[in-house]
């Protein structure tokens, strides 16, 4: 049984990247259905726009919505990214990549880095990073994108970006207002509820005019002024497992080589990003209050900065954690406003993509269907709940000391990662679960990049031949080296793109 009148005007509540992701997608597939889409957004209100990095699934974003690749780099100022590149996480002078895409191919059925496991001791192995297209093309700057022949090693190129956050949010615009969206300026200072349903009616501007809608999008950031605020839907705290709570933001003077890859150094209460754009670098230091000051915390990074900086640091303020639900009555939230797990694995944007993609599978047709909507909070949980355990997992496993690490490394984990980390530890296996983001490459590589290493390898592996195994592996150790050899640099790249659009 349907609630609430049936569904004509689409209110989004805030601009940003959330917000204007969230009014493209609803002006491309859902507003020709006859449905109004109107954004709401005060040029006094900033937003928080430091989140620059993405991971693979942007590019299906894209395409759904049509955008020309060589338009979105040109308009974003953004480069191509790989993976990330750790340094210091396991401990101080470690480090290693998380690569996007597969690691090597399977031999007889057995995941290759089973394969890996058994022989990485033989002197002619090498690190695992070298049987990862993405991860060899990074180590040279390279990039190219992939290619259609299975058997070429080029077709196991995986990709992401980095952009600029509020050119995102601006390209967007435009693409939503092309497409019928209504923006209107203005200050939300109260909201009008049914008495009955508690179904939010009509938003007040500080202009006194009345905003009316049938849903609502809330994309209002960590104020969550529809979601939290006024339907009162509780937050959950995880920064008993996920302490940071600071962040301090940066641009600096680009510096080449451009990189194709974001790059996470460790420090004594957090950590610090690099990620490189076309017309400056992106640099931040997120850390945690507790064990260090923020004048403490703005002198490491700006001490550690490989460029001028171009502006004065932003001082952001944060808690780990999500609201209970993303969509209650009549409102869905997204971005900030349903939750916010630190960028240390770029997750914050798909977090966002993810929320559209299900919203638009389960857009009421009617009316709002409860069962729908208990849906879609269950798929919101099943993406959220194995991000966070995965960025966990950086923190819990390292030999780094001091306070701050000496802290998480003791912490008790969810159930959930505990159980991921001794099955892997014991005999080398990962298994992907629901809707995890992340796949079993990248719990490998972070895994065995932060030293959870196994004590035993699949038994499978031993049924084969050791003088096969190694030959097949030298195989396609060379093939990745000479592929990305026949790659162009990524900055070659990004200008070959731009000059043919």
């Amino acid at each position: 049984m349907t609630q609430g009148p049936p569904i004509r005007r689409i209110v989004v509540v805030g601009g940003g990247t959330a917000g204007w992701m969230a009014a493209a997608a609803l002006a491309r597939f859902v507003a020709p259905s006859g449905k109004r889409v109107v954004v709401i957004e005060s040029e006094a209100i900033g937003t928080v726009g430091v989140g620059e990095g993405t991971i693979p699934p942007i590019i299906e974003f894209n395409l759904q919505l049509g955008i020309d690749e060589a338009e979105f780099l040109r308009e974003t100022h953004a480069s191509y990214k790989l993976g990330i590149d750790f340094a210091g996480w396991m401990h101080e002078g470690d480090r290693y990549f998380h690569q996007f895409g597969q690691i090597g191919r399977p031999l007889n059925g057995v995941p290759f880095y089973q394969l890996w496991l058994k022989h990485r001791s033989d002197p002619s192995i090498g690190p695992l990073r070298d049987y990862s297209m993405s991860a060899v093309a990074a180590s040279q700057n390279r990039f190219g994108h992939p290619a259609a022949d299975p058997a070429d090693p080029l077709s196991q190129v995986a990709y992401a970006f980095h952009f600029d956050a509020a050119a995102y949010g601006r390209f967007l615009r435009k693409y939503a207002e092309q497409r019928g969206a209504e923006r209107i300026e203005g200050r939300i200072v109260d909201v009008e509820q049914d008495g009955e349903t508690g179904f939010v009616t009509a938003l007040r501007l500080d202009d006194d005019r009345r905003v009316r809608g049938d849903f609502f999008i809330d994309c209002s950031g960590f104020r969550s002024l529809l979601l939290g605020q006024t339907l009162g839907v509780p937050f959950e705290d995880w920064s008993h497992w996920l302490p940071c709570d600071r962040a301090i933001a940066v641009p600096s003077e680009r510096t080449d080589p451009l990189l194709p890859y974001t790059r996470s150094t460790a420090h004594p209460a957090g950590w610090q990003w690099r990620i490189p754009l076309q017309h400056r670098t992106g640099n931040g230091h997120v850390y945690c209050s507790a064990y260090m000051a923020d004048e403490e915390a703005e002198r490491i990074l700006i001490d550690t900065l490989d460029g001028k900086p171009i502006a004065e640091p932003n001082r952001l303020r944060f808690t780990a954690g999500r609201r209970a639900k993303s969509w209650e009555a009549n409102v869905v939230a997204m971005g900030l406003s349903a939750g916010f797990l630190e960028p240390l694995e770029s997750t914050s944007i798909h977090l966002v993509q993810h929320g559209i993609q299900k919203l638009l599978s389960l857009f009421p047709s009617n009316g709002i269907n409860p069962v729908e909507r208990d849906e879609y909070n269950r798929h919101l949980i099943n993406g959220y709940e194995p991000v966070r355990d995965f960025i966990i997992l950086h923190y819990h496993a390292t030999q780094r000391t001091g306070p701050f690490w000496d802290h998480v490394r003791r912490m008790e984990l969810p159930d959930s990662l505990q159980h991921k980390i001794e099955l892997f530890r014991q005999s080398g296996r990962v298994f992907r679960y629901n809707e995890e983001l992340f796949d079993i490459p990248s719990w490998v590589a972070v895994m065995l990049g932060q030293g959870i290493v196994p004590e035993a390898h699949d038994p499978l592996v031993d049924a084969m031949p050791d003088r096969e195994v190694l030959r097949a592996m030298a195989e396609l150790q060379q093939g990745y080296e000479q592929a990305a050899r026949r790659l162009p640099l990524a900055s070659e790249f990004i200008d070959r793109n731009l000059a043919a659009a």
